[in-house]
């Protein structure tokens, strides 16, 4: 039995290959048979289709298809959800009130309007306009002020929300370490802190250039680059430094991001929500729990990471992993 894998295009959902079964050839023919494929069906989405050509060859070929369908950042997990509530413990309860005090003055300026109506329709109440006005002006300002601060109190977590469930996807993206590892980025919370580099290749080779001078100072504040290609070229990514310094260099520098459709797919929903062109080559720095610290258009600034990450060695380990800087 023989298998073949069809090019992967960049840029491309679909994945195809050809599987060539030689010596059981009487046996499909005459039988039928079934197949199983193993992979990341379940948990991704895939979908598998095959066609069995038998008509041009004596041994029969099956064409096999897989499409990949990431889910969309905009599917707000459940995950997400609990992690705002946690962040946020109150949110709730002042949202409660809120609704609360507009019914609440709601109904008041319903009364305070019946009022007015009646007493403007009777000579004899007429003293009492006045009164009842200002009652209803209270009612109203407290509505509009309360609606106000709910509706202002919701656009937050909402944010909030739509922010943790594009970290929480971006926490499930697979890095390679090495040829036999594969880990999702979520595996690194707490132990390094991951500064994404996405453009062309020459932007990707660039940008290694630039951190040579600041490597050992990046790796003793926990950094890791993942360099992310959009344009289907590979970087050159030269270690023509010592041994010693090489072995720094490749450590800095040893995480691949694995599916770059998925990739390419997180990273050009940021750009949309922030403005960005899709072309564009940015940069993104997570903190140590995970969740993004920094992010611009152009080269990383490695000078600027050495001078405010702390050091991950030494008596204070652990204890600053949260002065990352603010979260965006």
């Amino acid at each position: 039995m023989a298998i073949m894998f069809g090019s992967l295009t960049p840029n491309s959902n679909t994945m195809s290959l050809t599987l060539t079964t030689q010596p059981l050839n009487n046996l499909i023919t005459n039988h039928p048979t079934n197949f199983l494929f193993c992979g990341r069906t379940l948990s991704y989405g895939y979908t598998l289709s095959f066609s069995d050509q038998r008509a041009s060859s004596s041994f029969p070929t099956l064409l096999c298809s897989a499409a990949n369908k990431p889910s969309s950042s905009s599917d707000i997990s459940s995950t997400a959800k609990i992690r705002s509530e946690v962040l946020s413990p109150f949110r709730s309860v002042r949202m409660f009130f809120y609704i609360a005090f507009v019914a609440s003055g709601s109904l008041g300026s319903f009364i305070a309007i019946t009022q007015l109506i009646g007493a403007l329709a009777n000579s004899s109440r007429a003293s009492q306009v006045p009164e009842i006005l200002k009652g209803l002006a209270i009612d109203i300002a407290a509505v509009s002020l309360f609606a106000f601060l709910y509706f202002r109190e919701n656009k937050a977590k909402n944010a909030q929300v739509a922010r943790l469930s594009r970290e929480e996807i971006l926490s499930n993206l697979k890095l390679r370490v090495d040829e036999k590892k594969i880990i999702p980025v979520s595996s690194l919370r707490g132990i390094a802190r991951l500064v994404i580099c996405a453009g062309p290749a020459s932007f990707v080779t660039e940008s290694f250039t630039r951190s040579e001078p600041f490597t050992e100072s990046l790796l003793d504040r926990g950094v890791l680059v993942v360099p992310l290609v959009t344009d289907g070229n590979s970087p050159a990514l030269d270690f023509e430094e010592t041994e010693e310094l090489a072995t720094r260099r490749k450590r800095l520098w040893q995480l691949a991001p694995v599916y770059i459709n998925e990739w390419s797919g997180w990273l050009d929903e940021q750009k949309k929500l922030a403005g960005v062109p899709s072309d564009s080559p940015v940069y993104l720095s997570l903190r140590m729990d995970g969740r993004v610290r920094g992010s611009g258009v152009g080269y990383p600034p490695w000078n600027a990471l050495v001078a405010q990450l702390p050091s991950v060695k030494g008596i204070w380990t652990g204890l600053l992993d949260g002065m990352d800087g603010r979260v965006l």
